[in-house]
């Protein structure tokens, strides 16, 4: 049966609720037993992975506990993994995991090379399946209506392939938004919210890489939908969907019009439908998703780092009353956190999912870097992430750092903070986090709004020590008392964030930052400009150190100093 008929089917969407919200309560209860669940799930990795190459390389039949598992294992990143990775998408069997893999999952990293991340049965059923249904839960639970019409969610992260990329051992490389779990797990259920929308699958003339064609006619359909919902894990994403109808206005109201798709006849021409959108743009001015779709309740994506800082302006472009519903906690590479209720950014530690271990987010990691377990994390405080599960990752650093909220019966609430990269041009040493949070004061306190910020370091003219340039997109014109006033409290709140950046301002290896400031739109062109590449559109995030000097000219239309 195919996605879209199983959709159209309301005894579809009844077992699909049902699911979600029983996998969300399984995940609950088991928050009441930490210890218990991770040894469980340490116990499992040990038996089933035992007589695989990397199993008995590091000796996984005397491993008793976490403890022995430490000493036996070092802390890995995806290098230390890719030897045994590329081997086994060769075909090699037994290296990582006793599984074949199924398909490897993409991940662009920090740096955007593709990864390959073996996906096996075991991990999905054991690691994968739990979480991801679970973290539907607050959206169906709350607005149970994104369920009643296969047209009801605009999924802007869905993207089938007809022909995907595989692997030497014939299996397919893709974005884990391009996988049928289905047809290759077994699992009819797991067929996303807007998976079955007259947009969710496309002409096969489309060229695969043509993302921004494939965007602009997923809108041009939805438009003529009562949209409730939309999707877009990557909040960039999101942030896109108002200035693509402002960009393709004219070409979607005429396609209406005409009853056209992509200059081909589909459907019918809905004169009255385009009359109506177009009394729409002439009334307001300006066009908004809030009036091309004014029932319009939730928004589904990350909502914490730079997109904690313009998604509240952003969400009102959607409509006053619309909830912004965070996504998991989560890599390509497996979960973390997810939300169990509708706490803005926060989620419960997946303790069934994976064995977790954590790092001070201050301090570098290495080979025999001393971790804390979940049981020993304190709210407020910053950890870079290390998981293992079934799937043959083994004390793998994610790469990710993440901020405890809060202790849930014990069990640490975590949400993203940040990539673990830092900018560390003189020993300032300054992660994602604590610029955010800077910017987050420096708006603050000067009543200031922006549309999306990025900064780099650059030369200072006329002064020895280099400073920071920030590029920042006001979303409302900023007066230039303001941006000096903003440019010194940003100052003060990355002296009062970081004790390094403080410490080398004193000691003038870093000057005064500095201001740029852009047209609203700067953001939103350069992140058209990267998809227009051929890059997918999940993978375009949103970059705060941004030191290629090509990428900055692009965004902010002058050459680095």
């Amino acid at each position: 049966m195919t996605t879209s008929r199983r959709w159209a089917d309301a005894g579809h969407a009844d077992r699909y609720r049902k699911r979600v919200l029983a996998e969300r309560d399984r995940l609950t209860d088991g928050l009441a037993d930490l210890p218990g669940q991770q040894r469980h799930v340490l116990t499992d990795i040990l038996g089933f992975n035992g007589r695989t190459e990397f199993g008995k390389r590091h000796g996984f039949a005397r491993v008793r506990d976490i403890d022995d598992f430490r000493k036996a294992v070092p802390v890995q990143d995806y290098a230390a993994h890719a030897p045994l990775i590329e081997r086994t998408a060769q075909g090699e069997p037994n290296l990582l995991s006793a599984d074949r893999p199924v398909v490897y999952f993409t991940s662009s990293g920090s740096t955007g090379a593709h990864k390959k991340i073996p996906v096996t049965p075991r991990f999905m059923r054991n690691t994968f399946f739990p979480f991801y249904y679970a973290a539907w839960a607050p959206l169906i639970e709350n607005f149970p209506d994104v369920t009643h019409r296969p047209d009801a969610v605009l999924n802007l992260k869905h993207d089938p392939l007809a022909a995907p990329p595989t692997t030497a051992d014939g299996r397919p490389h893709v974005g884990a938004s391009q996988v049928d779990f289905g047809e290759k797990f077994g699992e009819p259920l797991s067929a996303e919210l807007g998976t079955a929308a007259p947009w969710a699958t496309l002409r096969a003339d489309i060229a695969p890489d043509d993302h921004l064609e494939k965007m602009y006619l997923r809108l041009r359909l939805a438009v003529q939908s009562d949209v409730r919902c939309l999707i877009g894990i990557n909040p960039a994403m999101i942030a896109a969907v108002p200035y693509q109808l402002t960009l393709w206005w004219d070409r979607i109201v005429k396609e209406v019009r005409d009853g056209t798709l992509g200059g081909v006849p589909h459907g019918g021409p809905d004169p009255r439908r385009a009359a109506e959108l177009e009394r729409l743009a002439d009334y307001f001015g300006t066009v908004s998703p809030a009036h091309v779709w004014p029932r319009i309740r939730a928004l589904f994506g990350w909502t914490t780092g730079m997109a904690s800082l313009y998604l509240p302006a952003l969400r009102e472009r959607f409509g006053t009353a619309v909830t912004a519903l965070p996504a998991p906690v989560a890599a390509s590479e497996g979960p973390v956190g997810v939300p169990l209720d509708r706490h803005g950014s926060a989620g419960s530690l997946v303790v069934s999912a994976a064995v977790y271990e954590f790092v001070d987010a201050d301090l570098d990691l290495e080979p025999g870097t001393e971790t804390l377990l979940p049981q020993e994390l304190e709210a407020g405080r910053e950890y870079h992430v290390i998981f293992s599960h079934v799937g043959g990752l083994y004390r793998y650093a994610v790469g990710d750092v993440v901020r405890v909220v809060d202790l849930f019966g014990g069990v640490p609430r975590v949400e993203y903070a940040g990539r673990a990269t830092r900018s560390d041009a003189a020993g300032e040493r300054l992660r994602e986090s604590q610029v955010v949070r800077a910017l987050r004061t420096a708006l603050t306190r000067t009543g200031l709004g922006l549309v999306n910020a990025a900064c780099r370091v650059e030369p200072a003219p006329g002064a020895a020590a280099p400073r920071y340039v920030f590029a920042i997109a006001p979303s409302t014109p900023w007066q230039d008392t303001e941006a000096a006033r903003f440019t010194v409290l940003l100052d003060a709140a990355l002296q009062a964030e970081s004790a390094d950046y403080r410490r080398v301002r004193v000691e003038n290896r870093l000057s005064a930052p500095a201001l740029r400031l852009l047209d609203p739109d700067a953001f939103h062109r350069a992140w058209h400009t990267a998809v227009g590449s051929g890059i997918r559109p999940t993978q375009v995030k949103d970059r705060l150190f941004r030191q290629d000097d090509s990428l900055w000219r692009e965004l902010t239309g002058a050459a680095p100093a």
